[in-house]
């Protein structure tokens, strides 16, 4: 069988991200002494909402977890910490690793764990809005929770409006909570700018999937997670919005010129959530087979924001302001802000299994993949709830899948030999043959 060798190069953008990740780590170790407010909570909610209050910085804890999962030893320490407190081993791998740094009081960028202003989670998974309780317990901080509305949050039963209500509510509970609790009066005009940059970093990172459907794919899913990231920690941010304008162009140009992430690239698959992070070699015992790993629902939809057309096809969404809603008042800006976090496929994937598995299905065929491999991690029950039943919606489809047992960010759960064995049996079951040395 003949092998298409494409032209490989590194990806320009990937500096930049370890740039941006960095200074973002550095900004919450020092907020405090440049005067910034720091807030502390959960990634996949309102980021944006402590904008109006003026200068901060984010600590987000799962993109926190997930950096000292990639340092297995801390990782250990801290999962022990938070262990050694009576908190159980199937809890949330990036919870106990959050809580065993802020428990021994060690920061893993160097100095003691910051200590926030306050604390803001929306309650969507099972253990979040606990995390934050128990973080502003230990600390003595504020803390605010916004409830997530019931069931999926894509819904036809005609009470959509209500559930953004709902939400909405919350929200303008949570911007008056802030006001009396910081002594800070909101600016309603830095609250519009930053959804703004939300927006558009979202939709940015989309539209740079999107283009992953091309042959060879431009980026590669280890290289994902270096980038989708600035949209998790700092998407409210200029910065941001100029890294994801440049990068896309930048995969325009690889998509022009056929410039590969795999140079040997004969086969695709997709994934569904977190790695293991302190084992990101999985994804160059792919590359050893010729199999190039084009992203995954966790990182297509996590960062981003997709609509799922009625034909099965996956489009970027617009904007807000695109669509023609209006962004001129609080009001405007806390409802655009609420409907986009309830559009988000994510989060409908992610309580509504069935959803999720047509969500997967659609993403096989669209990005043209041939398998998936699917990552049964015991460190996010969320995620991972349904995931035999999404096997069996692929298996259903004709669409060949692999498991693996792990956790994304402890090591204690995770046999490498064993993992490795699975994944190359897998591809020689699909009839590929290894071609290089891992």
């Amino acid at each position: 069988m003949a092998i298409t060798k494409w032209e490989t190069r590194p990806i320009e953008g990937w500096k930049k991200a370890k740039e941006l990740r960095l200074e973002h780590y550095k900004d919450v170790a020092t907020a405090r002494e440049q005067g910034k407010l720091l807030v502390t909570g959960g990634t996949e909610g309102f980021v944006t909402l402590a904008s109006g209050l003026g200068d901060y910085a984010y600590f987000g804890g799962e993109p926190y977890g997930a950096t000292i999962a990639a340092d297995p030893p801390f990782a250990q320490e801290c999962a022990e910490a938070a262990e050694s407190r009576g908190f159980a081993r199937d809890m949330c791998a990036y919870m106990r690793n959050y809580w065993g740094s802020m428990y021994l009081d060690r920061y893993y960028f160097g100095g003691p764990f910051p200590k926030a202003d306050l604390s803001i989670q929306l309650h969507i998974c099972d253990s979040h809005a606990k995390w934050y309780q128990l973080v502003s317990e230990h600390l003595g901080i504020p803390y605010f929770a916004i409830e997530a509305p019931a069931r999926g949050f894509t819904i036809d039963d005609g009470t959509d409006e209500r559930r953004l209500e709902f939400l909405m509510g919350q929200m303008h509970d949570c911007i008056e909570w802030m006001e009396k609790t910081t002594g800070r009066t909101y600016d309603d005009e830095k609250f519009i700018h930053a959804i703004r940059n939300e927006f558009l970093s979202n939709t940015l990172w989309s539209q740079i999937c999107f283009l992953n459907k091309n042959i060879p794919a431009p980026l590669d899913q280890k290289s994902n997670f270096a980038l989708y990231v600035i949209s998790v920690l700092i998407r409210h941010k200029d910065a941001s919005v100029e890294f994801y304008r440049a990068l896309l162009d930048e995969v325009k140009d690889r998509v022009a010129n056929q410039i590969a992430a795999v140079g040997n690239e004969r086969a695709r698959v997709l994934d569904d959530s977190q790695p293991p992070w302190y084992f990101l070699q999985i994804f160059r015992y792919l590359e050893a087979y010729g199999v190039v790993d084009v992203g995954s629902h966790y990182t297509f939809l996590l960062a981003g924001a997709f609509d799922l057309l009625e034909d099965g096809t996956w489009v970027p969404s617009k904007t807000p302001e695109e669509r023609g809603m209006p962004l001129k008042t609080r009001d405007d800006a806390v409802r655009a802000l609420a409907m986009w976090n309830l559009e988000r496929p994510i989060f409908d994937g992610l309580l509504m299994p069935i959803t999720r598995n047509q969500h997967m299905v659609a993403l096989v065929k669209n990005w043209k993949a041939d398998g998936v491999i699917l990552h049964l991690n015991r460190g996010c029950e969320g995620l991972s709830q349904s995931s035999m039943e999404t096997k069996l919606a692929m298996q259903e489809a004709g669409i060949p899948v692999c498991t693996y047992e792990g956790n994304m960010a402890d090591k204690r759960e995770f046999d490498e030999r064993q993992v490795i064995d699975s994944i190359e049996a897998y591809l020689e079951g699909m009839g590929l043959n290894k071609l290089t040395a891992v």
